[in-house]
Order: C-alpha cells, then structure tokens, then sequence
C-alpha cells in the first residue's frame, strides 16, 4: 500500500509541476506583517488544531508549542482554540475537522501529509469554514476557496545545520579520529517523499560546503513516528560507520542511539540536548507561529489566506536551536551565522546546481532551475525535489 502511495504522490507531484506553470508562485508573508498590524480577534472566533500524534512526538510537539504560543501572543480565550491530538491520517481526521466545525471552529488546521485527503473531504463539505493543512500540495489543484497549504522553507535550516556536522567532521578529521575519506554520515528517513528527500539533500549539501569529501547513507524506517525502527535505524548506520547521524523521523529513537554510542547526533524539530548533552550538535525546526498567527489574522479581518504559503528564514519561520558547544565544533555558532546571512540576502542558494551533480557527474538542468539554482517550494509550497544527487546512497526504497 505504501508503494502505491508513493508512486501515486510521485505521478501527481509530476502533474503539479506541469499545472504550476501558470500558477501564481508560492506566497510567503512576513512575518511583521503577521504580527505587526493591530486587529481585533472577535469574540466568537474559535480555531481548531488536529496533530497525528502528541508531544511525545518532536513533529508534533513543535505545532503544538507554536499553536500555544500563537494563541497567547493574540489573547485567545481557553474557549476560542481547541487541540485535538493522536489523530490517523485516516476518516478519523475527517471526523475530528467535523467536529471541530460542530464547536464552532471557523479555522482547522491540520497537520501531517496523510491528512490531506480527509481535510479535502471537509472544505467541500462546510464551505464556510477555512482549512488549512501543513506538508500537502492539493490546493492549487482544487482551487478551493477554503481549503489551504501550507509549508517552510527548512531546507535552509537543514542547510545551516549540516554545516554544523561539516564542521564537526572537519574536527574529527583534524583531531585524526577518522580519515577525510572516512567522513561518512547517516540518516534516519521516514519515507522516499519530496519532503525527506528536499531535507537530507540539503543537510547533505551543507555539510559539503564546509567538507568536501563528506558522504551519506540514508535508511528509511516507513513510518513518521516509531522509535524502535528509528533507534533501529541510527544503530544499523553506525555499524556501517557513519560517524555521525541525522534524521527526518520524529522520536528519540536515533537520538538516543547516538548518545549511547557517543555518536555526534543533529536532530530535527526541536533540541535533544537535555537527554543527548554529550552528542547533541544543532537542530533545525519550521517555527509554525507565524503562520497560526496569520491565518487567524485572516479569519479576523475578512483577508483571503495564501492558496500556498511558504515562510522562511526572513520570515522567522525556519528557525535553529541553540548550538550546544559542548558537542559541537570550534567556530560552529560563526560560520551558521554567516551562511545564514547569506541565505537571507540570496548570495548563497542551497540547491545551487554548481556545487552538486546526479548520475555520476551530470549538471542537473531544466524547467526547475532558476538562475543557477533548483528553485524549491517556488511553485508550491510542499517541497518537490526529489533527485538522487551524487555522494548520497540510500540504504532501501521500499517506503
């Protein structure tokens, strides 16, 4: 089944694409512009929240914190916001938008891929509600006018946070604790989407801008959350030498497999440092506050909600945790800070076609490259690179 769901999101991301050309492009607003301006959240506004698992899981906890932290910057009452959590990516989603709509939600919003269909399900249904869905790519194809995407641009933060494991590497090649060539690094993914792909690609061109022989092997375990497989994963890596791990899963599972090995671990979502003190490097996270922020702004003041909205580092919307220095290398907090002023000003673009090749050697070109660079989340806001770049295997494909 999940086969068939891979290769049914590959055919239609290919269609999106082709449809996209004349699309308007993925709109991000700024975030001054979210927060800045004086509106009046009506008494009767209320706005629900579906996650797929709770704050056990890192994913969902980052949404959970930053739909917390929305509602209190604007002054929600506790009766204006509702927060349903360990919702399937099945009819149950449908269930709970519709029973958010019967509480008198006027905003649902969701937030994992599988949603997406049950979510569709619920804007055609109650059309006087808005509904807004994180990581989906459907809503430029249905041009609903209450059915939402939305997504960031973490692959610049996955960028800067393999420049902290480049750095590290660097160390450890100086240090003489492994070879240049030795420089290998593993990667726990959940599944072969656009979405996990964008990511370990940019961490592992990050990671090359600062150490150039760098490789990566990424395995994928199938599912968003499982700790087991994922400590499963993070420890099959290391015993084929990857001196140093990162993941697109959402437990403690590789985390913690690293801190027991005393292997450098960058997370995702959100710092492990408390359990993970002697491997903990840097992580990287979508701050999902701006974006709570304006679409209920919206809802508030009549404006329409972005079809896709795409924040960024400028817009405050990619974020990364403090560096944890005892784990991390000399000079790490220096060199994030001046890539991450390059990204902002455009001088450094993350999937820069020059400083990456696929199948063995060729220069990637086409329709989605722009100015010298594949142009991610520029037509939607999901990502959708999906090439096999060189210097990366994967381990398996069978999710």
């Amino acid at each position: 089944m999940k086969k068939i769901l891979a290769f049914l999101l590959a055919a239609l991301m290919v269609f999106s694409l082709a449809a996209c050309g004349s699309e308007e492009p993925a709109t991000s607003t700024p975030a001054g512009d979210n927060q800045g301006a004086e509106f009046k959240v009506k008494e009767d506004f209320k706005i629900g929240f579906i996650c797929l698992h709770d704050d056990k899981s890192t994913y969902d906890k980052n949404f959970l914190d930053a739909a917390n932290e929305a509602v209190t910057a604007l002054g929600l009452k506790k009766d204006q916001y509702i927060i349903k959590t360990n919702v399937p990516e099945g009819n149950e989603c449908y269930e709970a938008a519709a029973d958010l709509v019967d509480q008198g939600c006027t905003v649902v919003f969701a937030n994992s891929f599988g949603h997406e269909d049950f979510m569709l399900q619920a804007a055609k249904e109650f059309k006087d509600v808005q509904f807004c869905h994180a990581t989906g790519y459907k809503a430029h194809l249905e041009k609903l006018p209450n059915y939402h995407n939305a997504f960031a641009s973490i692959y610049e933060g996955r960028y800067l946070a393999g420049i902290a494991a480049g750095m590290k590497l660097n160390e450890m090649i100086a240090a003489g604790k492994i070879t240049a060539e030795q420089a290998k690094m593993g990667y726990v993914g959940a599944f072969t989407y656009a979405e996990v792909i964008s990511g370990y690609s940019s961490f592992y061109l990050g990671a090359k801008s600062v150490c150039p022989s760098v490789t990566m092997e990424v395995q994928f375990t199938g599912s968003w959350y499982e700790p087991v497989a994922e400590q499963n994963a993070a420890e099959a890596l290391i015993a084929r030498k990857c001196v140093l791990i990162s993941q697109h899963a959402d437990s403690m599972g590789a985390p913690g497999a690293c801190e027991a090995a005393g292997v450098p671990n960058v997370s995702y979502n959100g710092s492990t440092v408390a359990s993970c003190p002697n491997t903990f490097i840097v992580s990287s996270r979508i701050n999902w506050a701006p974006y709570f922020q304006y679409i209920i702004k919206c809802a508030n003041t009549g404006a329409a909600i972005d079809t896709d909205w795409c924040g960024g580092l400028n817009e405050g919307s990619v974020v990364l945790t403090d560096v944890n220095d005892k784990a991390a290398a000399a000079g790490t907090k220096e060199a994030i800070a001046t890539a991450t002023q390059g990204l902002k000003d455009g001088t450094i673009k993350v999937f820069d076609v020059t400083k990456f090749t696929v199948d063995g050697g060729k220069t990637v070109t086409g329709e989605n490259v722009v100015d010298g660079a594949f142009a991610e989340s520029k037509t939607q806001s999901a990502p959708y690179f999906e090439l096999k770049i060189d210097g990366i295997t994967r381990l398996n494909e069978k999710f």
